[in-house]
């Protein structure tokens, strides 16, 4: 899980170099990917990438082109749900407080991926977890992060790139 990417180049593609490593077939990306250039970079991520946008991704449009073009990166929007392993998954920026507690504490998912605050962490809230993988580009808090998530074990964790 990776995101707020911010078109900070070399830091995503150190990101791409741990998650292809670590990693095994998917990829979330919590949105902020925003200029278009930036989706060939996630492309050579060893999987399929799935995104929304973030409340900085400019021209929806191209970026959807982009993706296209490259056959493994896609980004649904604003908000996507999905099955893995058995595991419900919410994916979604973040940035309307309001909806993502509604998501949080609705208790239809396992696992609930955020990002827009920059700040990676996880936590428990009831029967779900609730993951941001923090900022690729470090440009709030100093650093690169992303995260991981088991679903056999059913557990996350936060990467320093």
């Amino acid at each position: 899980m990776l995101g707020d990417t911010h078109d900070h180049l070399p830091h995503i593609k150190k990101a791409v170099k741990v998650l292809n490593r670590e990693a095994a077939d998917r990829y979330l990306h919590t949105g902020d990917f925003i200029s278009p250039f930036v989706i060939p970079v996630l492309a050579t991520l060893a999987g399929e990438v799935s995104g929304v946008y973030g409340n900085n991704d400019g021209d929806h449009d191209l970026l959807r082109q982009r993706c296209r073009e490259t056959g493994n990166v896609s980004i649904a929007g604003t908000f996507s749900e999905f099955h893995a392993d058995g595991v419900r998954i919410a994916l979604l920026h973040g940035h309307e407080g309001a909806i993502l507690d509604v998501i949080v504490e609705s208790g239809l998912y396992d696992v609930v991926v955020y990002g827009h605050s920059h700040r990676a962490g996880i936590a428990e809230k009831g029967p779900t977890l609730v993951i941001n993988p923090g900022e690729v580009c470090g440009y709030l808090t100093g650093y690169s992060t992303c995260a991981m998530y088991d679903t056999e074990r059913r557990e996350g964790w936060i990467i320093r790139i």
